[in-house]
């Protein structure tokens, strides 16, 4: 994950998926935030919130990659305090 712009409550973050050896036919990024942080909006993958707790899924035109292919996708959140880029876990489906 790497945030692109940062401002009091909010950031916009750039998160890329790549495939390792084997290629993918889908993929799923799940987070906890540390804080209070809410995603707001996203592109490129489903993002849904319960909680700290955050997952995003491949959309049909962007979940098959080759090995070694990249993908990115993106989102905005929101924070009543200060954000922490949090340990990311990416599993193939």
């Amino acid at each position: 994950m790497h945030i692109d712009t940062q401002w009091g409550t909010g950031l916009v973050a750039t998160v890329t998926v790549t495939a390792g050896a084997s290629p993918l036919t889908g993929w799923t990024d799940r987070w906890s935030w540390p804080g209070t942080q809410t995603v707001t909006s996203s592109w490129n993958a489903t993002v849904s919130q319960s909680g700290a707790a955050v997952t995003a899924k491949n959309l049909s035109y962007n979940g098959s990659l080759a090995a070694s292919a990249a993908t990115t996708f993106g989102f905005q959140a929101a924070a009543s305090g200060s954000f922490s880029v949090p340990s990311l876990s990416c599993t193939p489906n």
